[in-house]
């Protein structure tokens, strides 16, 4: 029995020694915690819970370089702009070209491509045949009026090209060897046909007897040499509303004729009649921009809304 009451107390004092033996580690491992918590500069992980995985932006196949998987945190440091976006982006200003200032009139020589080509191209030479008209005063449909001389033409409708060829200078080359420049002031109906010019009489007989009534030619664009500035004329019914506006007097064939919008430049449409036309009043007054079909510009600047008036400038286009 005694042995038996031994074995039993000596059982109970090794649970009690491993119990204390449990409780003092566990109160040390607190101690020593709390411990290095304050110690200063001293983190303290919490634990899995609050650890953060590494997110590496890797390109995908076919995809952007540098794009982040759905799951990614944005950095701290990627601060938006003030437009609201994470970046800013790449943008390409083109500002409009200025007009010149009140009272200056200026030439940009080379300073754009020639415009698109339209049927009559300079360095070309064209075949045809001449006819003869009776001019009158020199009138016609590209609404110049007056002829200061009778050395005009006709131009057939397909050639004509909308008024297109107006003001246009044309070296005619007669099979008998003669020639004689005259200026596009008309459009020659059918049945002309393409690269048939219709003379003035007066022009005609430069080349041949008027009883010849056709003659092969050929011909060509020409940049005359002794020739004034040009001059603008607003159309009859002109106002700041609606005008029509007209070229006169020009070197080189007319391809293209721009307002002034005072943030940068309108194009405007050509009609039949050779007036460039501003249904909504769009640059009425303002400064005009003219181009040639060689692609110099030239600038004019606003002129008054003077209906039916032929107003001179101080530029001209080069010679070529």
């Amino acid at each position: 029995m005694n042995t038996t009451r031994q074995i039993a107390r000596q059982r109970r004092r090794r649970r009690r020694l491993v119990l204390g033996a449990t409780v003092a580690l566990a109160s040390t491992g607190v101690l020593a915690y709390l411990v290095m918590a304050l110690v200063p500069g001293h983190k303290v992980d919490a634990g899995p819970a609050a650890a953060t995985a590494l997110v590496t932006a890797q390109p995908k196949a076919g995809g952007t370089a540098g794009t982040a998987s759905a799951s990614a945190t944005p950095s701290p440091s990627a601060s938006p702009s003030a437009s609201g976006s994470a970046s800013p982006k790449a943008t390409t200003t083109t500002k409009a070209a200025k007009p010149s200032p009140k009272g200056t009139q200026k030439s940009s020589r080379g300073s754009t491509t020639a415009p698109p080509a339209g049927r009559i191209r300079p360095n070309t030479s064209y075949q045809g045949v001449a006819t003869a008209y009776e001019a009158g005063v020199g009138d016609g449909a590209c609404l110049f009026g007056p002829s200061p001389d009778m050395m005009i033409a006709a131009m057939n409708t397909t050639d004509y090209e909308t008024s297109r060829a107006c003001g246009a200078y044309v070296l005619v080359h007669a099979a008998n060897g003669k020639s004689i420049t005259v200026r596009i002031t008309n459009e020659c109906p059918l049945p002309c046909a393409p690269g048939q010019i219709d003379l003035s009489q007066q022009a005609f007989a430069k080349l041949a007897d008027l009883k010849v009534g056709r003659l092969p030619i050929t011909w060509s664009l020409v940049s005359p040499s002794s020739i004034g500035t040009m001059s603008i004329r607003y159309k009859t019914g002109s106002s700041v509303y609606w005008c029509g506006i007209q070229v006169i007097g020009h070197r080189n064939p007319v391809a293209r004729l721009e307002v002034s919008t005072g943030s940068g430049w309108r194009q405007l449409p050509r009609t039949s009649f050779n007036y460039f036309i501003s249904a909504d009043g769009s640059g009425c007054g303002k400064a005009l921009r003219v181009t040639d079909i060689y692609g110099e510009q030239l600038t004019v600047s606003r002129l008054a809304v003077l209906a039916n008036v032929v107003q001179p400038t101080r530029v001209q286009f080069a010679q070529h």
